[in-house]
Formats: C-alpha cells, structure tokens, sequence
C-alpha cells in the first residue's frame, strides 16, 4: 500500500436522519463518490483500510451506523427502516451514486435501493439478506448474559447461535471458551466491539424479521455485484446465490481466500478492493 494511501487526511461529517439521529460518517480521497456501509459488531473504522483503498478512485464516505461511533443511538423504536433513513440522509448529504455494503450493511444497501432509486451501482459482500429462516434459539440468552453484564459470555452465545461460527467452535465447551475469548479478545478491536453488543442482538432480531421478503429485493434495478468469500460455509454460499438469482441485475463472484469478514480485516481489504473497483468505476 501507497504511503499517501495509508495517510489520506479524513474528514468527519454528519447528516440527520428523518427522526432526528445524527449519522456519522468519515470522508477521504477525491472523485465520484461512494458510501460505504458496515457490518454488525462493526464501527467506521473497521473500514478503514478498505476506504484508503478505494479512495484512490473515489470520494469514500464511512458510515457509522446508528448505535456506533459518531452516531446517535438505535433508539426504542429501532428498525431496518430507520436505517434506510440513515442511509438516505448520508446520500442526500454526499450526493453518493455508488455504494457497497457488508453484511448488515449490504441489506441496509439493497433494502434501500429497493425502494429508492439513488445508486447508479451498488457493490456488496455477503449481503444480510435472509433465505433461510435466522437462528434465534441464542437471542435469550444473549439478553440474559448482556444484562447481567457478562459481554465474553453474551458474545459466546452469539458466535454459537447465529449460525457463522465454525462447526468445531460449535462443539466447544462454553467455560472452554470463556477462558479462549478473555485472552484472545482484549485489544483494541474487542473494545470497539464490546459497546456494540446490545446492537448486535436488535439488528440480528431486525434480520430474523426479515426472512420471507427475498422475492421483493427483485425491485433493486442497479447494477449489483455481490462478492461471496470461498470460505464462507458451502450452505451460505448457495443463499446468495439465491440471493443473486432472485437480484435482477446481479453479478455474482466468488473471492479466493476470504470468509464473511473479508472487508473489515486489514489483510483482505486489498483483495476485497481489487473485486470492487472494477465494477464501481
């Protein structure tokens, strides 16, 4: 990576959503621009290095979603909606045609180009579409963990039950794991993740809502290159290719090397970026 790239100065910003909600979001590099929306347990910076990519190309806007970062709170009345709001209110702010979405934040993406034609071409890596039903069975005792303020514990839960963690990790002793995460999670990304847990579960309550609704993402009419990582589990990877089937205007690929979090981790933003760019010019 450029030494320019790796010290392109960034500018922070802010739109209001429609009820009110500040939104955050971190802005570099010059030309067309383009927003870029995260995952879950997820905050602007976790994009970083995949933004200083796609800078040399682009204005990149990072957003934080509501309940991180620079942003305002989920709210009592938190839903998908909302965060189409939020992410009309970035582009209206940006004047954005381009957007790529990871995860949550590929379905916060698509459910809002279903409705409203602002994006040109959109981008997205495994996009948190449902096409299966979502597990749940974790949800209470997540709750229960995050109450009682046991985050390692909660964060447990999560990884068991949502259906992302590797089989073996499925088979692990919860008090084998606890010992696991307290030495593995401690640095700076677990303190970036931690605040994030209470949205972790309202956003996983958003997507289990979600599973029924494929057939109406056939009303995004951009352009969609939705990226899939060969390590992802060979079930996920049929989903979305579901998913791009169901798309009208969708390409699909497969990226060597790289599992769900792909554009998050340091390492594979390079990758990540070399897939995009293309398309996105």
């Amino acid at each position: 990576m450029n030494q320019d790239i790796q010290t392109t100065p960034l500018r922070e910003n802010t739109a209001v959503s429609a009820d009110g909600t500040v939104i955050g979001y971190q802005t570099l590099g010059a030309g067309p621009d383009l927003i870029v929306v995260g995952g879950n347990l997820k905050t602007s910076d976790d994009y970083l290095p995949l933004a200083r990519l796609l800078a040399r190309s682009f204005t990149v806007h990072v957003v934080d979603r509501r309940g991180r970062g620079a942003s305002g709170p989920q709210g009592p009345e938190y839903s998908l909606a909302k965060e189409v709001e939020d992410l009309r209110a970035v582009q209206a702010a940006t004047q954005a045609r381009l957007a790529f979405g990871h995860s949550y934040g590929g379905l916060v993406v698509l459910e809002t180009a279903r409705s409203f034609p602002l994006f040109d071409r959109i981008a997205v890596f495994e996009p948190g579409v449902p096409v299966a039903p979502v597990p749940t069975a974790w949800m209470e005792p997540f709750r229960e963990r995050l109450a009682a303020g046991d985050h390692y514990g909660a964060f447990i839960h999560f990884i068991q039950g949502s259906g992302g963690a590797p089989d073996f990790m499925n088979k692990l002793p919860h008090w084998y794991l606890r010992t696991v995460f307290r030495i593995a999670f401690r640095g700076p990304s677990w303190q970036r993740m931690r605040p994030l847990l209470g949205a972790c579960l309202a956003e996983h309550e958003q997507l289990a809502a979600q599973y029924g609704r494929l057939p109406e993402f056939a009303g995004v009419t951009a352009p969609v290159l939705l990226l899939v990582g060969a390590r992802s589990k060979p079930h996920h990877r049929e989903e979305f290719a579901t998913l791009a089937d169901t798309l009208p205007n969708a390409v699909l690929r497969t990226v060597d090397g790289l599992n769900h979090m792909g554009p998050s981790e340091r390492k594979a933003a390079p990758v990540v970026a070399e897939q995009a760019l293309p398309f996105l010019l």
